[in-house]
């Protein structure tokens, strides 16, 4: 089968490390790269509580471009296994099963929650985190039956979206229902991530939300207040005019645009009735703020910003990727009193007083029409073009950009 594939090579990754910043093409041309299209074979399943998914479409995520632009922390490497097929946006339909797997059948639709934890490995008993539903917090995803992998898409043994098939265990396995479409299902994965974050850390009716960053997990957080029914003030910081319209139709109240000059510094102020003032030198800082500023770009610039725009007492959560931030002022911490939150991916959440699998409560709000995030996706790919895609997903303004997905 086809696949594009990431394998370490510390000759290869050094050399692209270092003149992949003066030419991005590098990443992914010549004979340094370590993102390749290649024959492989077909994933076998680990245990026979395995399934085989014949891929419809397979996502590029944000943290899939981080990997391949070689942005990611080496913290995470002992959570690899190379070569590892790249992807972990999958919809899909079940094309095998092992002997002892239930309640899953061949030709049925299907998405997958890619985190690969105690289960998916074979471990009991489950480890504290996954017994408590916490499974994104798993300690075992180094062990088990497979190689490790924080995810589908980092583990050599599962194969990943962006290839023909892919393997999971039964445990990951959520069906869709014939009301939701194969292109909601690919979304399911991102959206659960922004769905994740906003139940663990919900905003009051009255509150004033901020949410830094309007590609597609800003988009989802908007999203998915909306689609949980809370009424609270959503105010959206974007780059491009593209987003801006996307962030309204998913129900933000108002809209700032991201300018070098500062003045959304004051727009924003002014809209929640805060007040900027200027230190002896340096940038402006601002008197007053959000209840609630969900950080989705994860950058210096956009982390600034999301602790100057909390106001004292406030809550910051972060769900953009994860990165080294060199020279972050963190006095707005200290001096306000805020609260920062993490969030990573998700695990079980409860919705209407019962306790499920996120990727689960996602597929229900869109089976109920609560949310439709088809709009999102605004290129298809097949896995030959694999570089334009690529580039397509890493330069959102020259082709108003969203979600491009792959058609294996």
């Amino acid at each position: 089968m086809k696949a594009v594939q990431f394998n370490l090579n510390l000759p290869k990754y050094t050399f692209s490390k270092a003149m992949g910043k003066m030419h991005p093409s590098l990443y992914v041309n010549g004979p340094f790269t370590c993102v390749q299209l290649r024959d492989v074979r077909t994933p076998e399943l680990p245990t026979d509580k395995w399934v085989e998914i014949k891929v419809k479409y397979g996502g590029i995520c944000g943290s899939d471009l981080n990997l391949i632009s070689l942005k990611d922390s080496p913290a995470t490497s002992p959570f690899i296994s190379f070569p590892f097929t790249i992807g972990h946006e999958i919809a899909g339909t079940i094309s095998k099963v092992g002997s002892k797997v239930e309640h899953v059948s061949v030709g049925e639709r299907v998405v997958i929650d890619p985190i690969l934890s105690c289960k998916a490995r074979g471990i009991t008993p489950l480890c504290r985190e996954c017994n408590q539903g916490n499974y994104n917090l798993c300690k075992n995803m180094s062990n088990g039956s497979i190689s490790p992998g924080l995810l589908t898409g980092t583990c050599k043994d599962t194969g990943g979206s962006w290839g023909n098939n892919v393997v999971a265990h039964e445990s990951q396995i959520i069906k869709l229902p014939e009301i939701v479409n194969d292109e909601n299902g690919v979304l399911v994965e991102p959206f659960s991530c922004a769905l994740h974050t906003v139940l663990h850390n919900p905003p009051k009716n009255t509150d004033t939300v901020f949410v830094i960053g309007s590609g597609v997990i800003g988009i989802c957080v908007i999203a998915a207040i909306r689609a949980l029914d809370i009424s609270c003030k959503v105010a959206v910081l974007v780059k491009y005019p593209f987003q801006a319209e996307l962030a309204k139709e998913f129900g933000a109240d108002e809209v700032f645009f991201l300018s070098r000059r500062q003045e959304y510094v004051t727009e924003v102020a002014k809209s929640f009735d805060a007040h900027v003032l200027h230190p002896v030198f340096g940038e402006p800082i601002v008197h007053g703020g959000a209840d609630i500023v969900y950080e989705c770009v994860g950058n210096r610039k956009s982390l600034h910003d999301a602790l100057r725009f909390a106001r004292k007492g406030g809550k910051v959560v972060l769900l953009g990727l994860a990165s080294f931030v060199d020279n972050l002022d963190m006095t707005m911490i200290w001096l306000n009193e805020l609260e920062i939150k993490g969030s990573f991916a998700y695990g079980t959440d409860v919705y209407n007083g019962e306790q499920k699998r996120t990727l689960q409560i996602a597929v229900d709000l869109m089976a109920q029409k609560k949310v439709n995030l088809e709009p999102l996706i605004t290129h298809y790919f097949p896995l030959e073009r694999y570089r334009e895609a690529i580039s397509t997903a890493s330069n959102k303004k020259k082709q108003n950009t969203m979600k491009v997905v792959f058609t294996p």
